[in-house]
């Protein structure tokens, strides 16, 4: 900036307000710096910057798992939304790890972003390190996988409803032994479908069977596909319907089914969640719900630029919770 201003005669502070277009410089002088800044390869500094505004323009993303539809649809939203605010986004996948999770949040802090997004892994059990984000006065939302212990903005759906719409339409379908992949233990999505599952069985007048609930920590292909082999092949239950935590272990039950030739739905009926691309491909094809990923990654970064915003003017941000609505899709499987 400084040969700029030497060789053009005007000040520094000119050749500053030039780049960032500023009204108070005349277009002629805007567009000298502009041209001897691309011939001398000029860019500003952006570290030196941001330690004089106090902002990297920069924030950090957190999920479980990359390929999974759901989330590279909400990573999605999350990169046109910043792009379009003019932030760069650091994307870290947790792989269900909360250790490997605390660690990438000690990184992001020590990169000085000015804001984390999260989808947090499974068996997060302690949250200081969460807790350490609030306390540092880093805007901090939550979205999907989340816990109600955090004083922050988070941006869900309702799973208990979701869940419970599902099963009531399964049962009002006149199926009635109805089993469920649920997720692990911990992430209160998880927790919120199997009270959903349970609540629509008693409130239909049908007696609630742990028998009939198999874990799925991963909530993927292998657990849906073992876990069907377990349940008709060691455990022999009969059922005539098997909901699960996410598509992807709905496709497992399939590929189980079919391998076994047990139609579907004549003899068993099958109800996935979050409305992956190859629900509506598989044969058959899958009943879900459809979580619109895409605008809840739109409803997330959107509260944590607020909170970003209002921290820049030294105002105070209420943190706030958004739930997004849900809708069943019903296919073949049912």
């Amino acid at each position: 900036m400084k040969e700029i201003a030497q060789t053009l005669g005007i000040s520094i502070s000119t050749v500053s307000k030039a780049l960032k277009d500023y009204p108070d410089v005349s277009v002629s002088t805007k567009q000298k710096v502009v041209d001897l800044a691309q011939t001398l390869n000029f860019s500003p500094n952006s570290f030196a910057q941001s330690l004089r505004s106090k902002e990297s323009k920069t924030i950090g993303v957190i999920v479980p798992n990359m390929v999974h539809y759901y989330f590279s649809s909400i990573l999605d939203a999350i990169l046109k939304e910043s792009n379009k605010k003019g932030y760069m986004v650091i994307i870290m996948q947790s792989n269900e790890d909360h250790k490997l999770e605390e660690k990438q949040i000690n990184l992001l802090l020590n990169k000085g972003v000015d804001g984390i997004l999260i989808s947090m892994a499974n068996g997060s059990i302690n949250f200081e390190y969460l807790q350490r984000v609030l306390d540092f006065g880093i805007p901090l939302v939550l979205f999907d996988k989340i816990t109600k212990l955090l004083k922050c903005s988070k941006v869900i759906i309702n799973d208990n409803k979701a869940s419970y719409d599902v099963v009531t339409y399964l049962i009002k379908n006149g199926y009635k032994r109805i089993a469920y992949f649920r997720g692990d233990l911990n992430p209160q999505n998880s927790i919120d479908r199997f009270l959903g599952y349970k609540k629509a069985l008693e409130d239909n007048g049908i007696q609630f069977d742990s028998s009939l609930v198999y874990l799925s920590p991963k909530a993927n292909f292998e657990e849906g596909y073992a876990n069907a082999k377990k349940l008709f092949e060691e455990d022999q239950i009969d059922v005539d319907a098997i909901y699960t935590i996410t598509d992807l272990t709905a496709v497992g039950v399939i590929t189980y089914l079919n391998e076994k030739n047990i139609k579907i739905p004549d003899e068993i009926a099958v109800f996935g969640f979050s409305n992956w691309f190859m629900s509506s491909v598989i044969t058959p094809t899958l009943s879900t719900v459809e979580q619109n990923a895409y605008k809840t990654g739109e409803k997330a970064v959107e509260l944590l630029f607020k909170e970003i915003d209002s921290k820049q003017k030294g105002e105070p941000f209420k943190e706030r919770t958004i739930t997004i609505d849900t809708e069943l899709v019903i296919r073949n499987s049912t």
